[in-house]
């Protein structure tokens, strides 16, 4: 069982993955904490980009010599493969940490799987700690490796737009233009930005995006035809709704419809409009 003062590095863990959103695809962003023998944080890390290293590695170099003896606090399964950088799991037991958490098991381990392997070293580990909040953050991650296509928003307005960019490898404009959330913050030779979507079959235009790298597709404005090519796969919808004076009646309310299948999930103020966000029902 994870203790209260795991319990705390598993979400602070869970924060900070979230600076990879956007930066790491098509790797997975991942956030990692390491406890000292005495249960107190002495090191933290993320994964921001392929071909850098992992947040595993990271938070073991802020640590140093006071991981030994340890815990590790992590959002994913350390890897188990030698790719642009070497296992994490080899790290964890090179630092000698005597114990490991992780929230999300890792379905693309290789072999026996990163956990196993740090049992046998004689690592405790426990596994599923906190797994539904760490999936906030891994969540679009592990739909598109479950479905072979990214995970996409349609946001309908330009100020969710402005504020998801960031966080999202490929912004789709309602000209038809294709371009990277924020330019030039992925991995060298591990991402690239396609050609404007063509064509009327939403199959090739999915394949197209995954094919560039791409985990996550933010689909811009109301008014946009890769939204109706891609209808059936938007997994998520942010409207930004106008408010309605207090004073003013039903007639006067305004309202936003949201397409079959979509279920709203959150409702927040924004000045003078409230956003809502849906997402399909599974």
């Amino acid at each position: 069982m994870a203790t209260p003062d795991e319990l705390t590095a598993m979400r602070r863990a869970i924060a900070i993955s979230a600076q990879g959103l956007g930066t790491t695809s098509p790797n997975p962003p991942v956030g990692c904490v390491i406890l000292d023998r005495d249960g107190m944080p002495v090191g933290e890390g993320y994964h921001l980009r392929k071909g850098e290293p992992h947040a595993e590695v990271n938070a073991l170099a802020a640590a140093g010599e006071r991981a030994e003896g340890g815990t590790a606090v992590v959002t994913l399964e350390p890897c188990n493969h030698h790719g642009r950088t070497p296992p994490c799991r080899q790290a964890l037991i090179v630092a000698k940490v005597s114990r490991a958490l992780m929230a999300v098991m890792d379905p693309t381990s290789r072999g026996e799987g990163g956990a196993a392997v740090l049992e046998q070293a004689g690592i405790e580990v426990e596994r599923g700690v906190l797994e539904q909040e760490a999936l906030l953050v891994l969540g679009p991650w592990l739909h598109s490796l479950r479905t072979g296509r990214p995970y996409i928003t349609w946001a309908y307005d330009d100020r969710a737009v402005n504020e998801l960019r960031r966080t999202h490898d490929l912004v789709i404009r309602p000209n038809g233009s294709v371009e990277e959330g924020t330019p030039g913050v992925h991995g060298e030779g591990a991402f690239h930005v396609p050609p404007p979507l063509a064509g009327d079959d939403p199959e090739t235009a999915l394949r197209t995006l995954a094919e560039a790298g791409a985990r996550t597709v933010l689909i811009e404005g109301a008014s946009n035809d890769a939204a109706r090519l891609l209808a059936d796969a938007v997994h998520r919808l942010i409207i930004d709704a106008p408010q309605t004076p207090p004073s003013s009646g039903p007639a006067a309310a305004t309202g936003a419809s949201l397409p079959e299948g979509f279920r709203m999930v959150a409702v927040q103020p924004m000045g003078r409009y409230v956003r809502l966000t849906a997402e399909r029902g599974t």
